[in-house]
């Protein structure tokens, strides 16, 4: 499977609670598009959250972010890791 990040944009203030229940929204239903989020990070201040997810495709990241609420603005593919 091939790994994606997404952003996030418009979450100025946003919380770890509120961070942490998001992912939890994504993680409950992942399954269903045989996704696995491997983890979320949020810049409040920039208003800007970031999911690190494994995938069979960016369409199925972006349905679970859409059912659980909270579309993401970009998926990028990310051939590469060091």
């Amino acid at each position: 499977m091939a790994k994606f990040m997404d952003v996030h944009h418009g979450m100025a203030g946003i919380t770890e609670d509120q961070l942490r229940m998001a992912h939890q929204a994504d993680l409950d239903i992942q399954a269903d598009e045989g996704v696995r989020f491997e983890q979320a990070w949020a810049d409040p201040e920039a208003g800007v959250v970031y999911c690190l997810s494994e995938a069979p495709s960016k369409e199925a990241v972006q349905r679970i972010h859409e059912r659980s609420g909270h579309p993401a603005d970009e998926v990028h593919p990310v051939p590469l890791t060091v």
